[in-house]
């Protein structure tokens, strides 16, 4: 079996992390999910079994090609509860400026995984 690219690697490793805690600590992924959309425990663990079967997929050579597609749409996807939350934070009275700065700086950072999920449907090594 061939590796994939470190960049490749790591985001397999940041998406299974992030999965995981989907189960661990539902709660703050919860407040995150557009207040549009309904039932949101279902939502957050299904984008944990997302982000897990994405990571699975990355690794692997097989599979590695259709996991950037779906990782791809997966990071688009899951780009508005980011946006949700960056704009909950900004008007929380109780969070920190520094927590702040950070949920605005973090969206931006988006493009980079996207673009690493997008090399992964490549990266047939």
């Amino acid at each position: 079996m061939t590796r994939p690219a470190r960049d490749v690697t790591a985001l397999a490793a940041l998406l299974a992390g992030m999965g995981v805690a989907h189960f661990a600590k539902p709660k703050p992924f919860e407040r995150i999910v557009p207040r549009a959309l309904p039932a949101k425990r279902a939502l957050v663990h299904a984008s944990g079994v997302a982000e897990v079967a994405c990571a699975a997929g990355l690794l692997h050579p097989r599979t590695r090609r259709a996991a950037g597609y779906a990782t791809t749409a997966l990071l688009v996807a899951v780009f508005p509860a980011n946006v949700q939350m960056a704009a909950d934070v900004s008007r929380s009275r109780r969070a920190s400026t520094a927590f702040k700065v950070g949920t605005i700086a973090r969206l931006p950072l988006q493009l980079p995984l996207i673009r690493i999920s997008w090399k992964a449907t490549r990266d047939l090594r």
